[in-house]
């Protein structure tokens, strides 16, 4: 009987012409009607007239408390959101490596998994995984699994830096003191002779036009994560001078790294990606990165592989994402080519400097003193001789490597509202 109500709510749904198709609520309504959560469809007319309230699917500022049907729409709408873009990326490996576990309960990040937008929780120590929480069923676990390819956010600016690590290391690129001036793309803009290093620091001298959009252009797309780099350079960035070299974060650096990458390596991106991470991380599911195509770009008009359509928005699923972790790690305490290009890119940090008002304890990013190769350093409390790598990304995505106490924490999630001071870093301390 169950069964027949729900085909029939769907029969109406899809019928009524009172929802807007807005982003991906029809399929989030069909979702939550499929699983039974009809507590979040409203009727509100004597016809049968189901609509989601707006106020479930708003953007959630990173200090509000999100209600489950607004921390479920964004579940759904991440997961969603890499449809209708081309990929780039490798296969599972053949042998993936396989963790060895000495579980415990950690009553706190149980009771976070319960009542905040965390999806997912390991612990790895001294070779072993020691705590491993993934969202329950009745919170996001029906859409969160342990294969669902989760987004990275800006964690993928960091494995793109550990890309270039291997890019210099297979001899597509010099060094980290290599400048961009060979680009065809970057020419008559302020990155065209801008050395790699600088990119990887966030401190190209772009600031006067770029934060994590661009300000400049009118009647020009802004994003720079929706269009290629080609129109970006054409257009905003056409004849501008580089300023004074400061920490500046921006999302269009870290497209034009891995666009260069992929200019450098050629016809070998593939094989690249690849060697990383089919035969080194030894993934267990596929990883991809987005691809630009003439869907996906604002301001439709062809794309080629030339036009530097890669993004550095990366997918991986949890555990994937602690592979990558460990073989970071490994290279670091291996001291190998790449291990010495990750020393490299710490030596060389740059202090963020940033105003006291961003400065605090809910994220990596905000936590941090320096900067260095697209990785988060430098904790106050800390002693500066440690060697933490974090990663950090939105909707509180993060990733810490204590090289020194071979320690690594991973954390997925849909909101910033769990305490990462709690969870994370002094865990991680």
């Amino acid at each position: 009987m169950r069964k027949y109500l729900i085909i029939i709510f769907l029969s109406l749904f899809f019928n009524s012409a009172s929802l807007a198709d807005d982003g991906y609520i029809k399929k989030f309504t069909y979702w939550l009607a499929a699983n039974s959560y009809f507590q979040y469809l409203d009727k509100s007319t004597t016809k049968i007239n189901f609509k989601i309230p707006k106020k479930y699917f708003d953007k959630i500022p990173w200090d509000a408390k999100p209600t489950h049907a607004q921390l479920l729409y964004r579940v759904f709408h991440l997961i969603e959101d890499d449809k209708g873009w081309s990929r780039i990326g490798t296969k599972a490996s053949s042998e993936p490596y396989e963790f060895k576990s000495e579980l415990r309960d950690d009553k706190e990040i149980i009771k976070e998994m319960k009542n905040t937008g965390l999806l997912s929780y390991i612990l790895f120590e001294n070779g072993k995984i020691v705590i491993d929480e993934i969202s329950p069923k009745d919170r996001f676990g029906k859409l969160f699994k342990d294969n669902t390819k989760w987004t990275s956010a800006s964690i993928g600016k960091s494995i793109t830096s550990y890309l270039v690590g291997h890019a210099i290391c297979d001899g597509y690129i010099e060094s980290v003191d290599t400048k961009l001036s060979d680009w065809p793309l970057l020419q008559n803009t302020l990155y065209e002779n801008v050395k790699l290093i600088d990119l990887l620091n966030m401190a190209a001298g772009d600031q006067q036009i770029s934060q994590n959009n661009l300000r400049k252009g009118k009647g020009r797309e802004k994003n720079p994560n929706v269009n290629t780099i080609q129109y970006h350079m054409e257009g905003i960035f056409r004849d501008t001078k580089p300023k004074k070299n400061k920490y500046n974060y921006s999302n269009i650096v870290s497209n034009i790294i891995i666009n260069y990458i992929w200019f450098k390596s050629e016809d070998n991106f593939q094989n690249l990606l690849d060697k990383i991470f089919k035969e080194k991380v030894r993934i267990k599911n596929d990883v991809f990165f987005l691809k630009q195509n003439f869907r996906t770009v604002r301001k439709k008009y062809p794309v080629t592989d030339e036009s530097g359509p890669l993004r550095y928005s990366f997918r991986a699923d949890r555990y994937d994402y602690l592979r990558i972790a460990k073989a970071i790690m490994d290279d670091w305490k291996n001291d190998t080519c790449v291990g010495k290009y990750l020393k490299t890119i710490n030596e060389r940090k740059i202090k963020k400097n940033e105003k006291k008002d961003n400065i605090n304890n809910r994220t990596a990013y905000s936590y941090t003193r320096y900067y260095g190769g697209q990785f988060h350093l430098t904790f106050p409390g800390i002693k500066k001789n440690r060697n933490i790598l974090a990663l950090d990304g939105a909707y509180g995505q993060s990733i810490l490597i204590d090289m020194d106490k071979s320690r690594i924490i991973v954390i997925n999630a849909a909101h910033e509202g769990y305490n990462w001071n709690k969870i994370a870093y002094k865990r991680i301390k």
